[in-house]
């Protein structure tokens, strides 16, 4: 129905309605057809897609009328890629040696020790980090006159305000013990 309208402004959800004889004259030649699957890892491409979504594999034309230094270029950049990810797929963090008492900064056992929920515990490391803020604004900043002493003040007020606010939202989630009611 949308098309029987003439001259009718062109609004993104409806195509563009023009006449086919001048829409035949005016719109140039298709681009070269494009593949339509990864070579990878078979999936289908996004719609005007140069790469992969999933892999990453440039996409190839049908047609091969690239520049053969590109392409070369390309193999060689995705058999590197390849490398790096077979390197990357077969390390294992269990074959690394780690001192015993590391095992103590694991943030499960943290959280055993401390008698924390997840969510307290995640609002008490943003507070300290946030303590850790203030801190940090009084030894990297110096203030040489009034204003920029007050600026300094300010920055401090607001990494305090910021971690008195974390910690009460890791009291707030805290989940209440047995014994607390006793």
């Amino acid at each position: 129905m949308a098309e029987v309208v003439q001259d009718a402004p062109q609004e993104f959800w409806r195509p563009l309605t023009v006449n086919q004889q001048v829409a035949e004259e005016t719109i140039p030649a298709a681009a070269p057809a494009m593949a339509d699957a990864c070579p990878r890892c078979g999936i289908e491409f996004m719609i005007g897609a140069r790469f992969c979504h999933a892999c990453g594999v440039r996409r190839l034309a049908q047609k091969l009328s690239v520049n053969t230094e590109v392409n070369a270029l390309a193999e060689f950049w995705e058999t590197k890629v390849d490398w790096v990810r077979s390197v990357a797929a077969g390390f294992s963090w269990n074959r690394v040696p780690f001192p015993q008492w590391m095992r103590y900064l694991h943030f499960h056992e943290i959280k055993r020790r401390v008698g924390l929920s997840t969510a307290a515990l995640v609002a008490f490391i943003i507070g300290l980090g946030c303590v850790a803020g203030a801190i940090g604004v009084s030894l990297f900043y110096r203030a040489s006159n009034l204003a920029e002493f007050q600026a300094i003040q300010m920055w401090r007020i607001e990494w305090l305000l910021a971690a008195t606010a974390s910690f009460v939202a890791g009291i707030l989630l805290k989940k209440p013990s047995d014994t607390d009611g006793e």
